[in-house]
């Protein structure tokens, strides 16, 4: 066998599988050098083929590129592993912030861990992800929630706020 069409046949299976571990590994820098192999292996093929060979194997690559991509886009969502990689529900309905934190302005509760700003706190028996606003907080204070901006609930120590007031 000529070493110009292993090489070629080399660079197709590399793209191939390069491609496919793209869509269990994202970042795109896999995706792209497979994508890069195929456009190499399509070159190549002018050289190791003869003339028509040579075009017949590019327009090959590139329709059994296209077809294999809507085909995977058609059929991979149904099945197991696709099930497990793509979401179930379209994000129409997410929301960045439960309505009920905004119910907590003002509600006391204590520092769990050491707010640098952030920590944990407990309030009204919740664990809760709290940023402290001003100074760090040790555990153990009592804090009060001052806002709920999104998913941030901003709290300050209750003797701080009470020495300001």
């Amino acid at each position: 066998m000529d070493q110009t069409i292993l090489i070629y046949i080399i660079l197709l299976l590399a793209g191939l599988l390069l491609i496919g571990i793209e869509i269990f590994v994202p970042g795109g820098v896999i995706g792209a050098l497979g994508a890069l192999a195929l456009i190499v292996a399509m070159f190549l093929g002018f050289k190791a083929f003869e003339p028509p060979g040579g075009i017949i194997s590019a327009l090959a690559i590139v329709l059994l590129t296209g077809l294999g991509t809507a085909l995977w886009i058609r059929f991979f969502p149904r099945t197991s592993a696709g099930r497990h990689l793509t979401l179930s529900q379209d994000g129409r309905d997410f929301k960045s912030a439960p309505p009920e934190l905004k119910e907590w302005v003002g509600r006391e509760g204590i520092a769990h861990s050491t707010l640098r700003p952030g920590g944990i706190a407990l309030i009204d028996g919740h664990r809760v992800d709290v940023i402290a606003e001003g100074r760090w907080i040790e555990s153990g204070r009592r804090i009060r929630v001052l806002n709920v901006e999104g998913t941030r609930v901003i709290v300050r120590d209750i003797a701080d706020q009470e020495k300001t007031s």
